[in-house]
């Protein structure tokens, strides 16, 4: 059941309904969860579900849900699951045939998208990128990877307001410091902002002013390249002058630019006329 984003006030009258009938709310934080059910005079035993302790609950919520209970997800703010936990929880219940339903409402993703300006769709939603630099370079690199296979999208991200300026900063280097993007935080609150600009001219503000709150990043689709065949063609004979086989040339060069293996193999093929 999702929940506000910041604005109490977007607590759905069915997802109230729902709370009420509860037998009991499964919740990140009972705190948080606590103080929301009491904006809206709600008495419900509340119960701790959160990423350290999911595995271990499970057996226990399914043998209520068996025994019919009704008993209502909910994560800290907006759509469990989504970077949020409950999803092993909801897979086993459905393995074990037990009815899982949904009442929708807030998203801070999909809202972002929405008030970003750019494509809508398609999009991919990535979550939080790895905290540490080095997995971080590499998360992005295969994103970038991906774009040049093909993949052409809106990409959107969580992040914590004291890494967004060096977040911003690897992706500006990883993707282009020219991409189009947004960033959005505290949406529905008081201080609503979203600034869009490009990720270069993003990471220097953010830089210089740091941001508070709940942070959305909203990247643009890459831009369309070349099809780049004469770029290929010589990276592939640099690859095989260096000493490489046409199939580690073709391996390396796909490795590099982030084409299907398969393509560059079958453009090897027809330069070198056969297997080397």
């Amino acid at each position: 059941m999702a929940t506000p984003i910041g604005n109490l006030g977007d607590l759905s009258p069915r997802a109230l309904s729902t709370l009420r009938g509860a037998d009991a709310v499964l919740c990140e934080d009972t705190r948080v969860t606590g103080a929301m059910l009491a904006r809206h005079g709600v008495s419900v035993t509340l119960l701790p579900l959160h990423e350290h302790n999911e595995d271990d609950q499970t057996p226990r919520i399914l043998a209520r849900l068996a025994a019919r209970e009704r008993l209502a997800l909910v994560s800290d703010a907006g759509t469990p699951l989504v970077s949020d936990p409950g999803y092993r929880l909801v897979r086993a219940a459905i393995a074990a045939g037990l009815p899982v339903g949904a009442v929708p409402g807030p998203n801070a993703a999909v809202m972002a998208l929405t008030l970003s300006g750019l494509p809508p769709h398609p999009f991919l939603f990535q979550g939080f990128l790895p905290s540490k630099q080095g997995p971080r370079a590499a998360e992005i690199a295969r994103l970038r990877a991906a774009e040049r296979a093909g993949l052409d999208a809106s990409l959107i991200l969580y992040e914590a307001p004291h890494r967004l300026a060096e977040t911003l900063e690897a992706l500006a280097e990883g993707l282009g410091g020219e991409r189009p993007a947004a960033v959005a935080r505290e949406m529905t609150k008081r201080f609503e902002e979203v600034r869009r600009g490009s990720l270069a001219s993003l990471a220097a503000h953010y830089a210089a002013e740091p941001a508070r709150g709940e942070i959305v990043i909203v990247i643009g689709p890459a831009p369309e390249e070349a099809a780049g065949e004469a770029e290929l063609d010589r990276a592939l004979r640099d690859a095989q002058a260096s000493g490489l086989s046409l199939r580690d040339a073709a391996a390396a060069v796909a490795a590099a630019t982030g084409l299907p293996r398969k393509q560059v193999y079958r453009r090897a093929l027809e330069l070198g006329g056969g297997e080397g």
